[in-house]
């Protein structure tokens, strides 16, 4: 995320964070979950910005986190921009979609995806289900994959990129003013691929939510 930081910084305050277990982060004491979590990032929004609003630009497994902490901090979060993020329902996605049969490459992506959600990653972060709840009428903007490198998985591939595609439709539901777009050209990394279109998203969610 450095030179991404570094381009949206020339026109505004930027500041990121490594959360418990990762990057310069000490190792969290026992598993999280999504308040444990929260509460670390209140703490950081408490240490930099004070009571005013923020824009949240989350990644993947960030984007999930985002999505659960806005409805409940509507008087933090002014405004969201999601980048490729991990579907609401990312557990059953993947549990319903390949077999606990499936022996071959499918079975064995299925089994380590499932220990990551159960905790084991590096941030020991339990991922949970859920609906998806208001965040009132915040601009939010969604930007999903268009490289389809879900569909490289052996047999469940096509399926697995409609699943990743029905939970970015589930975030909608977290406000008024959400839009999806897809940034074609990219993979998971949109930030990476096409930074233009991220921070085009950014600029135009800031705006909003300033104005």
């Amino acid at each position: 995320m450095t030179a991404f930081q570094e381009t949206l910084s020339a026109d505004g305050r930027v500041c990121s964070y490594d959360r418990p277990g990762a990057g310069g982060s000490d190792q969290p004491e026992g598993p999280q979950d999504y308040d444990s979590v929260g509460e670390t990032l209140t703490g950081v929004l408490d240490q930099v910005a004070g009571d005013e609003p923020v824009v949240l630009v989350r990644h993947s497994m960030g984007g999930l986190i985002a999505g659960r902490y806005a409805p409940d901090h509507q008087d933090r979060v002014a405004g969201l921009v999601l980048l490729d993020s991990t579907s609401p329902t990312a557990v059953a996605d993947v549990s319903d979609r390949i077999p606990e049969s499936d022996t071959g490459p499918a079975g064995e992506l299925r089994a380590q995806t499932l220990a990551i959600f159960a905790g084991e990653n590096p941030e020991l972060l339990v991922f949970t289900d859920g609906e998806v709840t208001s965040a009132g009428d915040i601009p939010v903007r969604l930007i999903q994959h268009g490289q389809q490198y879900l569909g490289e998985v052996p047999e469940y591939g096509e399926g697995l990129e409609e699943d990743w595609t029905a939970g970015q439709h589930k975030w909608l539901a977290l406000s008024e003013d959400s839009e999806l777009s897809t940034a074609e050209n990219s993979g998971h990394y949109i930030h990476v691929d096409e930074p233009d279109v991220a921070v085009a998203a950014i600029d135009e969610v800031t705006t909003r939510a300033a104005g």
